[in-house]
């Protein structure tokens, strides 16, 4: 029930409607597009550098011939993944470890929160920067890894403060009685009630990671060549962008459209789970 009412107050919402078909709309582009492009991202086309969109080049190619449709779809897909997936753990970590924080307490509490407290002081951009070159060689979920161990502690100091009030409701105290294991009371009783918060917290996590991802990549510290993502093409590009404007402003419009829309919702899921907004 609760959950058509969350459905009916997003319908109403302009910005989410909005957000929501721009980003249908972006992930179409970025995994259906390149299968009407004439050339794959991988490819080069040698007589043609540094081109000016035409009707063979729909966005141009690059310096060594790559065609910057493809390549721009290739980028904005690994950035779409890297941010759900940075999402999916970042708001995880905060729902687990805030959830326990709260609910053990005593020295679970203490020292879980003495790690909050230690990577909220860390300078995550400095760290990661100093991390990742030492990592060029593996995979780039590594890279995520990174992305997300720092992007979860505020969150889960909130889901802490709200696991403190949870944890004495009669549900709760009855399943104790009842002998239900704390583990999973807290994954049955506990986190369910935080969804609300952890779905929001999970959306706006996802526009975060690729602004991050764009951010770090631009500075030579994410994806690594020969793959590509919205961040290092936008570095690429931002050098040439006076003189070869398309090589810049295909990926930098598309991380704002995405990032844009991803926000929208996020706002317009905040505005429907919230009981005392009016829409």
């Amino acid at each position: 029930m609760r959950s058509k009412v969350v459905f009916r107050r997003l319908l109403h919402n302009k910005q989410a409607r909005y957000g929501f078909i721009a980003l249908v709309l972006l992930v179409g582009l970025a995994y259906v597009g390149p299968f009407f492009g004439a050339y794959d991202w991988t490819d080069k086309d040698f007589m043609s550098f540094l081109s000016p969109p035409d009707g063979d080049h729909w966005w141009g190619t690059t310096s060594i011939g790559q065609d910057m449709y493809a390549v721009t779809l290739r980028g904005m897909q690994k950035s779409i993944v890297i941010g759900l997936l940075v999402a999916l753990i970042s708001t995880g970590l905060a729902a687990v470890v805030g959830a326990f924080a709260g609910y053990f307490g005593g020295w679970v509490d203490r020292v879980l929160m003495w790690g909050v407290d230690l990577l909220l002081v860390l300078p995550s951009f400095l760290v990661i920067a100093i991390i990742s070159p030492r990592l060029r060689d593996g995979s780039w979920l590594w890279f995520v890894a990174l992305l997300a161990a720092f992007s979860w502690m505020i969150t889960s100091r909130v889901v802490r403060s709200m696991t403190l009030s949870l944890r004495e409701r009669e549900y709760v105290l009855a399943a104790v009685y009842m002998g239900i294991p704390r583990w999973k009371i807290i994954f049955r009783h506990i986190v369910p009630n935080l969804s609300s918060l952890l779905i929001i917290d999970a959306t706006l996590n996802v526009s975060g990671a690729i602004i991050g991802e764009a951010a770090l990549s631009f500075f030579g510290f994410g994806i690594q060549p020969p793959d590509v993502s919205l961040g290092t093409l936008i570095a690429y590009g931002s050098g040439n962008a006076t003189g070869y404007p398309w090589l810049f402003v295909f990926p930098a419009g598309l991380l704002v459209a995405l990032v844009l829309s991803v926000n929208l919702i996020g706002d317009g899921l905040r505005d429907a789970l919230d009981p005392g907004s009016n829409l």
